[in-house]
């Protein structure tokens, strides 16, 4: 029989061998991988499977990568799926029934979950206990599974999503944090070495002061200056190099993308700098109201470029002075 599987894409493979496979190659979260390695090391020595982690922060900063590495201390097995991919209680009841003792479940974008499924997830995630509904009226009965000691590890974009009830059976919840300069340098070093292309220092530093402060992103750009270098160059990713690439990608000196200004020009043009509303927001900008949340808003703040107030969002004095706009005050607070 022909094997029909599709192939993964270049950029997934390539994303996968960039991926820290140790400690001493994951980059940066110091305390958590300090917090992580204490868990660690006592479920070992008391010879239990590990407890239910919760990791939170935006996307691209390292909760698969860190689940992978836990895996891998901890000798388990690792499954991976997503909350929008659990509909029913039966595909729960199939993931769950075929993990081993010590496995571990890592379910991304746990947020998403439906409020019927996290009911099933709670005494499995307590007392490794499955109770499955049989039957439908008053001839329906109740069959409860027996499960193996698993690990829970869920990441999410918006904790405040997850239901209390849900959050509180983790053992111990991180948040993850944007990246530092250094640690994103250090990080393009590793990966260029991987990708075996040279890079000069200041190209370093160019691409890092323009990702955003985030790995994932990083990685993408560099893998971009690579294939102009190699295209219009003799391989090597000079500054020159990457300015043109990064020029080409409408990506500007503050890592700003054609979104985000597009987010701020119309901040500022149609609505005279805010206060506005999400959803009039996301409506002005064509753009989906999560995608302002996950996306652009959290590293928008993070450079003081834009507040969220009572009444809405807000464009910053930063803001104007970056996208060259005379700043008149607000007029919607006067």
């Amino acid at each position: 029989m022909k094997n029909l599987s599709i192939p993964p894409p270049a950029d997934q493979g390539l994303d996968q061998t960039l991926r820290p496979k140790t400690w001493q190659e994951y980059i940066g979260q110091e305390k958590i991988k300090r917090n992580l390695r204490v868990i660690i090391d006592a479920s070992k020595k008391r010879g239990e499977p590990l407890e239910h982690l919760l990791f939170y922060g935006n996307s691209g900063l390292g909760k698969t990568t860190l689940s992978h590495i836990i895996a891998q201390e901890m000798g388990a097995s690792i499954k991976m799926t997503s909350g929008p991919a659990i509909e029913r209680a039966g595909d729960l009841a199939a993931i769950l029934t075929n993990l081993s003792d010590g496995d571990i479940l890592f379910i991304d974008e746990c947020h998403r979950l439906n409020k019927i499924i996290e009911e099933y997830l709670y005494p499995a995630m307590e007392d490794f206990k499955l109770n499955i509904i049989i039957g439908k009226g008053p001839m329906a009965s109740t069959m409860e599974l027996p499960l193996p000691h698993f690990t829970l590890i869920g990441a999410t974009t918006r904790v405040a999503m997850i239901s209390s009830p849900l959050r509180n059976r983790f053992g111990a919840t991180f948040q993850l944090s944007f990246y530092g300069s250094e640690d994103i340098e250090k990080i393009i070093q590793r990966s260029a070495k991987i990708l075996n292309v040279e890079i000069e220092s200041d190209a370093v530093k160019l691409i890092s002061q323009r990702s955003r402060f985030t790995p994932r992103v990083a990685n993408r750009l560099l893998k971009r200056a690579r294939d102009f270098a190699q295209v219009e160059g003799q391989g090597l990713i000079t500054e020159n190099m990457a300015k043109k690439a990064l020029e080409l990608l409408e990506i500007d000196e503050a890592g700003l993308e054609y979104g985000d200004r597009r987010i701020l020009e119309t901040l500022i043009t149609k609505f005279e700098g805010g206060p506005v509303g999400l959803q009039t927001l996301a409506a002005a900008t064509s753009e989906e109201q999560d995608a302002l949340l996950d996306v652009y808003e959290p590293y928008l703040m993070q450079l003081g470029f834009m507040e969220r107030t009572p009444k809405g969002r807000m464009a910053t004095k930063l803001a104007y002075a970056h996208l060259g706009i005379k700043y008149k005050g607000n007029q919607n607070l006067l």
